[in-house]
C-alpha cells in the first residue's frame, strides 16, 4: 500500500502532465511512471478506445503473456468481471470484485493464473461523451492485492487523464453540437485570443468540415485534412469525417479530430516548405524511420553515393549541416 504523500505527489505529477502537450503515447508512459511510484505493479495494459463503441485500439502494454496475445485479447473481451464497459466510476481490483476468488474471472482462470497474477486493478476513462480508454495494472508472484487506498487513488486520476483524441462534433450546417473536454485547450492554441474568458472560435474545424462537404459535393477532391504548425515547433493534424449512424449520409453529424501530427505528416509538409524534390522527400521519410545510408540506398534502389548526393542537396535547401539537425527541424522537435 502506498502512502498518502506518495499518492498526492503522483496526482500532482499527473495533473502537470495533463496540462502539457504530450501525445497520447508519451502521456501514458509518463503517467505510468508517476503511478508506479505510488502504486507498485508488475505489468500493465493501457488502451485508447473508440468513445462510441468502447472497442480498444492504440495499445500500450508490458505484459508477460505476449506469446499468447491473441488469446489474451479474446479472453479480455469475453470476461464479464471488471469489464471496462461496465466498471463503475473509479477503479476496482479483481480480488475485491471476486471476493478473493480470482477464478471467477474467465481471463484469470484460463490465462493469468499461469503467470501467477495475484491481482489486477482496472479503471476506465469515461466522460459523458463515452469511454476513451482503460487501464489494467497487474501484480504477480507473491505481491499483495491492491489495497482500497490504491484503487481509490487510481479512481481519482481516472478523471483528468486525456487518453483519447480531441474531437469536436458539428452538425451538417457546421453548428457545434458537442466536444471532448480537452477541445477548448487545443482550440485556444490554434486560435489565440486576448480574452481567455471567451470560448475560442473553432475556425480550423470549420475549414476541414467544409472541405468534407466540398468533396462530397464533387466540388474538390482534396481530403478533409489540415496540418497546422504552431509557434512552439509542434504540428497538429485536423481531420473531418461523417459519423457512422443510420441517418442518410448527408444528414449525419461531422466529427473533427485534432491530434498531434504523425511524423509522416510533418515530414511531407516540411519537404514542401523547403522545396525538396519528391525523391528527396522520400529519402527524408526513410531517415525518420532510423534507416542508415545503406538501408536507404536499398529501399530507394540507388547507390550509397547517390544517397549522399541527395543528402547534400537536402542540407543546402533546409539550412542544416547534419542529419540530427535535419530530423529535429523536420519533426518539429
Amino acid at each position: 500500500m502506498g502512502s498518502a504523500a506518495a499518492y498526492a505527489r503522483a496526482r500532482d505529477s499527473i495533473a502537470r502532465l495533463c496540462r502539457g502537450d504530450a501525445d497520447a503515447r508519451a502521456l501514458r508512459l509518463e503517467a505510468l511512471a508517476a503511478i508506479r511510484r505510488a502504486v507498485g505493479f508488475d505489468a500493465y495494459a493501457w488502451l485508447i478506445t473508440d468513445p462510441e463503441t468502447s472497442v480498444g485500439s492504440a495499445p500500450l502494454a508490458d505484459v508477460p503473456c505476449l506469446p499468447q496475445l491473441p488469446q489474451a485479447i479474446r479472453l479480455k473481451y469475453l470476461t464479464a468481471v471488471n469489464r471496462w464497459t461496465s466498471l463503475p466510476c473509479g477503479a476496482v481490483s479483481l480480488s475485491r470484485a471476486t471476493g478473493g476468488e480470482l477464478s471467477r474471472s474467465l481471463m484469470w482462470r484460463e490465462l493469468l493464473c499461469r503467470y501467477q497474477v495475484s491481482d489486477l486493478a482496472s479503471s476506465a476513462y469515461r466522460d459523458r461523451f463515452g469511454c476513451w480508454g482503460f487501464l489494467d495494472l497487474w501484480r504477480t508472484g507473491g505481491s499483495p492485492p491492491f489495497s482500497a487506498a490504491d484503487t481509490e487513488f487510481l479512481g481519482h486520476i481516472a478523471g483528468p487523464l486525456p487518453t483519447g483524441p480531441v474531437v469536436l462534433l458539428l452538425s451538417p450546417a457546421l453548428d457545434v453540437r458537442a466536444q471532448t473536454p480537452q477541445t477548448q485547450r487545443y482550440l485556444r492554441v490554434l486560435v489565440p485570443r486576448d480574452d481567455d474568458d471567451q470560448a475560442p472560435v473553432p475556425a480550423g474545424a470549420y475549414n476541414v468540415a467544409a472541405q468534407l462537404l466540398a468533396a462530397e459535393a464533387g466540388v474538390d477532391n482534396h481530403p478533409p485534412l489540415a496540418r497546422v504548425h504552431l509557434a512552439s515547433g509542434r504540428w497538429l493534424t485536423l481531420r473531418a469525417a461523417r459519423m457512422d449512424t443510420a441517418q442518410p449520409a448527408r444528414e449525419r453529424d461531422i466529427a473533427v479530430s485534432i491530434e498531434p501530427a504523425a511524423p509522416g505528416d510533418r515530414v511531407s509538409v516540411f519537404g514542401r516548405a523547403c522545396g525538396l524534390t519528391p525523391r528527396e522527400t522520400e529519402l527524408l521519410h526513410h531517415l525518420v524511420t532510423g534507416a542508415g545510408t545503406r538501408d536507404v540506398a536499398g529501399r530507394m534502389f540507388v547507390s550509397q553515393h547517390t544517397v549522399q548526393d541527395h543528402l547534400k542537396s537536402i542540407f543546402a535547401k533546409t539550412a542544416t549541416r547534419n542529419r540530427r539537425t535535419l530530423l529535429a527541424r523536420a519533426l518539429g522537435s
